[in-house]
Formats: C-alpha cells, sequence, structure tokens
C-alpha cells in the first residue's frame, strides 16, 4: 500500500497496518524528536500497535510519554511542544487501524511524512544505550477543562441547553458528553461506552448511521444533537426536528462567528475546495476572506495563509466538511471542540437564528469509475474542457478543476485519493441538471484516456513484436 494517505497511515489491521509496520514507523519516527506522546482510539488492535509503535520510538532514541486510549484530538493537545503518535483509524471499519503523527500538535505535512516513509526500511535500532524511556500520563482531565474554558471565554456556557451526543461507541464517550456537562448542558449521551468493534452503528456519522440520535431528538424534548466518529475528530449537527444540519452550513456558522470576533486587519478562513459557497458568503459579509487548501491538509492550508499574509494576517478558523479546526485553541482538526463551540452558539443564540443568514442551496456529490492510472490524463483533459463546456465560469484548477458560476452555484471535479473514481460536486439551485452536465464532460474524459492508454498498449505489442521482444 502507499503509505501515508490523506489522513496519515490507514488499513487492514492484520494485513497492512501491522505490528510489524508501526514498529518501523516509529524507529523512522523517532529521528525526528527526542519526545513523543502516543495515544490509540477504542479499537481492539489499538494496544499491540501503540506497543509497536513504543518499541520502535524507543529503540530509535526517543523518549515516549503513554498516554492511552483517548480523542484524536486529546492526543494533539497532548503533543504540544513535542511530537506525537495517535494509534486510529478515525471513522474506518473496526478490523482497520492506523496511525497519525503529529509535532507540536499539527499533523505532519506531505514533506515530514514522506521522510518518515523513505526511513522506514532503511532505520534501525540505536546503541542500547541510547534507547529511551517510557512513562505514563494523564491528559484527559486538563484537555476536557481547556476546551471547557476555550468554549466559555469565546461563546459563553450551555446552561438551559439539552443536547443528544451519539458517541457511536468511539473515544468521544471519554470527552464530549463531560466537557458540555461541565458548560452546564443538559446531556443525553448515547453509545458513550468505548467498544472497538462499533456495536450501535458504524464509526463514519452519516444521516444513515445517525437514525438513532435524529429519532431521539425529534421524539424527545431535545435542542440538539452531536454525532461523532469513532476517534472524536468529526462533528456532525443535528436540528431539533431531527434532521442533519448540512455540513458546509456548519462551516459557514463557524467561519462568520470566528471572522467577526477577530480583530485582525485580514482574517482568513481556510477551506477546502469542496466546501459550498456559503462559506465565502458568510465570511466575505464579516469583512474576512476565505483560502482554499487540498483536502485533507487543512494544517497545511493555515501555515500557508500565515506564510503568505502580512502583518494584519490572521488564520482565525479551518474547516472541511465535519471537520474543524479552532485555531485560537490549538492547530489541530477537534470534534470535542467544535461539539462545544457549537452547543455554545446554539444556547446563546438559537440554531434558526445562527442558520437564517445561510443561503443553502441544494447540493450534490457524484462520483464516476476512474481506474487510478487513468486520473492524471482525465484530469488533464477536464482542465481544459470544464470551462470550455462552461464559459464566463471562473476557474481554479489548484485542486482539481473548480468552476464558480453565477447566483452563487458552483461545482468541483477532483480525482479520490484513496478509491478509484473521480469525484463531482455541485451547488446549484438546478443542482440535478448541473451534476448531469458535468458527470457527462467526465464520463467523455474517462473514455478518451482509456482510448489513448489502450492506442499505447497497442502501439508498445507492436514495437515489442518488431523487436522480437
Amino acid at each position: 500500500m502507499s503509505l501515508f494517505g490523506t489522513a496519515g497511515i490507514r488499513g487492514d489491521a492484520a494485513a497492512e497496518v501491522t505490528p510489524s509496520l508501526a514498529l518501523s514507523v516509529g524507529r523512522a519516527a523517532a529521528v525526528d524528536g527526542a519526545e513523543f506522546v502516543v495515544g490509540r482510539d477504542g479499537r481492539g488492535t489499538g494496544p499491540a500497535l501503540a506497543a509497536a509503535v513504543e518499541a520502535g520510538l524507543t529503540s530509535g532514541g526517543a523518549d515516549v510519554v503513554r498516554v492511552g486510549r483517548v480523542p484524536t484530538p486529546a492526543l494533539a493537545f497532548a503533543a504540544r511542544g513535542r511530537r506525537g503518535v495517535m494509534v486510529t483509524a478515525s471513522h474506518n471499519p473496526p478490523s482497520d487501524n492506523g496511525l497519525k503523527l503529529f509535532v507540536d500538535g499539527t499533523e505532519y505535512d506531505r514533506d515530514a511524512e514522506r521522510a518518515v516513509a523513505d526511513r522506514v526500511d532503511g532505520v534501525g535500532a540505536v546503541d542500547p544505550d541510547r534507547w529511551g524511556t517510557v512513562t505514563r500520563a494523564a491528559v484527559l482531565d486538563d484537555y476536557r477543562d481547556a476546551v471547557v474554558d476555550y468554549a466559555r471565554r469565546r461563546v459563553g456556557g450551555c446552561e438551559g441547553l439539552t443536547v443528544a451526543v451519539d458517541c457511536g461507541n468511539g473515544v468521544a464517550g471519554l470527552a464530549t458528553p463531560q466537557v458540555l456537562r461541565a458548560l452546564g448542558a443538559d446531556v443525553r449521551a448515547l453509545e458513550a461506552n468505548v467498544d472497538g468493534h462499533f456495536p450501535g452503528r458504524e464509526s463514519k456519522p452519516t444521516p444513515e448511521s445517525l437514525a438513532a440520535l435524529r429519532s431521539f431528538v425529534a421524539d424527545g424534548d431535545v435542542d440538539l444533537g452531536i454525532g461523532h466518529d469513532g476517534d472524536a475528530d468529526r462533528t456532525v449537527v443535528v436540528d431539533a426536528d431531527g434532521e442533519v444540519v448540512h455540513e458546509d452550513t456548519v462551516l459557514a456558522i463557524l467561519a462568520e462567528f470566528y471572522t467577526r470576533a477577530s480583530d485582525a486587519d485580514d482574517p482568513v478562513v481556510v477551506t477546502t475546495p469542496n466546501a459550498s459557497a456559503r462559506v465565502d458568503e458568510r465570511v466575505d459579509a464579516a469583512s474576512g476572506r476565505v483560502e482554499r487548501v487540498r483536502l485533507g491538509a487543512l494544517h497545511e492550508g493555515i501555515a500557508d495563509a500565515r506564510t503568505g499574509g502580512g502583518d494584519g494576517t490572521d488564520v482565525v478558523f479551518a474547516g472541511e466538511p465535519w471537520k474543524h479546526v479552532h485555531t485560537a485553541f490549538g492547530p489541530w482538526i477537534d470534534g470535542v471542540a467544535g461539539a462545544a463551540v457549537v452547543s455554545a452558539l446554539v444556547a446563546r443564540d438559537g440554531l434558526s437564528a445562527l442558520r437564517d443568514p445561510v443561503t443553502e442551496r441544494p447540493y450534490r456529490k457524484a462520483s464516476v469509475e476512474c481506474p487510478d492510472d487513468h486520473k492524471e490524463r482525465v484530469m488533464a483533459l477536464l482542465r481544459e474542457r470544464l470551462p470550455a463546456e462552461f464559459p464566463g465560469a471562473g476557474v481554479d484548477t489548484k485542486y482539481g478543476v473548480r468552476l464558480t458560476l453565477d447566483g452563487g452555484a458552483w461545482t468541483l471535479v477532483r480525482p479520490s485519493g484513496t478509491e478509484p473514481y473521480v469525484r463531482a460536486y455541485a451547488e446549484s439551485e438546478a443542482v440535478d441538471r448541473l451534476v448531469s452536465e458535468v458527470v457527462a464532460v467526465v464520463e467523455r474524459a474517462v473514455e478518451d484516456a482509456a482510448g489513448v492508454a489502450d492506442a499505447a498498449d497497442a502501439a508498445n505489442a507492436v514495437d515489442a513484436d518488431d523487436t522480437g521482444e
């Protein structure tokens, strides 16, 4: 497998993310720093993989601070001023596991991940007298207290609010209900016992998997629902009627809140190409600006925006669908902090008042099958064909092909980084027509790329015959 994907290393724990790999990654990462915190989510394979990572780190010369079973944002919080490794596969099935590396609370960027990958097969143990030590530390209390303090200072408490939290048997059960209760909310916790088999529902929080939460909220005296994934970096919001609030609407609400609250001359919100124009509209209304970065790289976008901005530039918020970085709290994706801030805003202003300024146009996603080895050719064709199909549209080809159309409509086409598909996203009052038109262009490009590949294969076969190979 390719070692690092869009969110660390993930794969089947029996065949891919094995203790042997974890040991090698630990030794390769030990070159980077003197001390690492190591945590894990609730999966059954977590203890063995964490032990293997620790063995790799210590035999590579680094000291390890073992923090046990924690949400990923709590591990990131503990990694401030040092480095960290989180053993988690986030929302993947229970048979999977993974490794995510941090430095000073920030996920490793592509260059740092590439350096670790390059060292995996070439780094052995250091001399035994230089092996590191392992100590234990408790971080959950400090992390939860910090989230509570942050939400109270930035927004306020949650007194008078009744919140249902579906933890999905993930490690959010160790943090979100406790944080919201400390903020004054009446909390109803669902599937809050940590069980790495995720017996209550699949770990990925979707409108379908959150059916029990939605029914519980709609049928009871509950103001708000929150759903998390297995490691508590995703936050899904459910309104009092049991309907999932669109992820881009949540982004827009938070982006506007942080932009209005900032006293920076140049407040910046970082998001991804697949995020809705409603984010841009609300940030613009609050006199800020939006910068986009590739999916899964909010931390890189934050760094780039700060480097490229002037003295008055401040990245006030970063987010992609379901994932939020509260930059004044820390540089990591944090579903627990997201639940706290959203809940406090709802307690203060009401969800309807927060949603009213946000223009919610119809939104759709579609996938077109495309072999991985054809994606580069397909995207080259689409960079020419999509702008030609929609003359007058604003065009951005930095991360796929994103077209900005009249009336706040937009579309994005990008290759999947993990599956053999090209993804199409669209938002428009006439979204079905827009998606159909875009998908038709993509399908033709896939067919043409396949034709070019077939022709090249045929030519190579002829050449081989001519040379007697």
